[in-house]
């Protein structure tokens, strides 16, 4: 079986943000599971307006080229992992804006998030849990919460000159927690959409 492509997103798109850090942590810790393969995907390197459409991609094609490559990109995946800080206890307007831009392309598909801030981000988190609810995702039970004082160690804003993969500790059994629950799902979702294509095939 061919590797699992997981997308470890980058939720924030401010210039003093930190998740470029952490999304490069799991990245590499994605990649050191044979059956998986990372690629970091950045909300940068998408130029995507506040939802403009006349519909969701559900119900009709999506006219933005921005949106219609953001679509294409995500579509590449057969999971994700979304790094994401935590603004007013909620997850960053960039990365809803990209949630809301795709649907689709996110179906049946499962995902995992590192969240970060005072609290780790898990109001941010479990927000995020039920947003892909409404996606037809399948969310981890378990994430990764960069929290309290790990969190100033390691964020260079707060005088922190810890790298995130001294956080071991503290971070690293959640981490392999969620990538074993991921590839129990991406293998499960991945097998199921592939015997609909076939399903699909068969019909045509």
């Amino acid at each position: 079986m061919s590797k699992l492509k997981i997308a470890v997103i980058i939720s924030s798109t401010r210039p003093t943000r930190f998740g470029e850090l952490p999304a490069q942590w799991i990245a590499d810790k994605v990649n050191e599971r044979a059956e998986l393969q990372a690629e970091i995907v950045d909300l940068r390197d998408f130029n995507l307006p506040f939802f403009d459409e006349m519909a969701s991609n559900a119900r009709m094609p999506s006219v933005n080229a921005e949106a219609i490559r953001w679509q294409n990109k995500i579509s590449e995946f057969d999971g994700y992992i979304f790094v994401t800080a935590e603004y007013n206890r909620s997850i960053t307007g960039a990365l809803k804006n990209a949630l809301d831009r795709a649907y689709v392309n996110w179906n049946k598909k499962p995902f995992g998030a590192v969240g970060y801030g005072s609290v780790g981000g898990a109001r941010a988190v479990e927000h995020l849990r039920n947003i892909g609810v409404e996606l037809q995702m399948v969310p981890t039970r378990s994430a990764v919460h960069i929290a309290g004082a790990d969190f100033m160690s390691v964020h260079p804003g707060y005088g922190g000159t810890k790298a995130v993969a001294d956080l071991e500790a503290s971070i690293g059994n959640s981490a392999n927690d969620m990538l074993n629950q991921l590839i129990w799902w991406a293998k499960a979702t991945k097998a199921a959409r592939d015997e609909d294509a076939a399903l699909a095939r068969a019909a045509e």
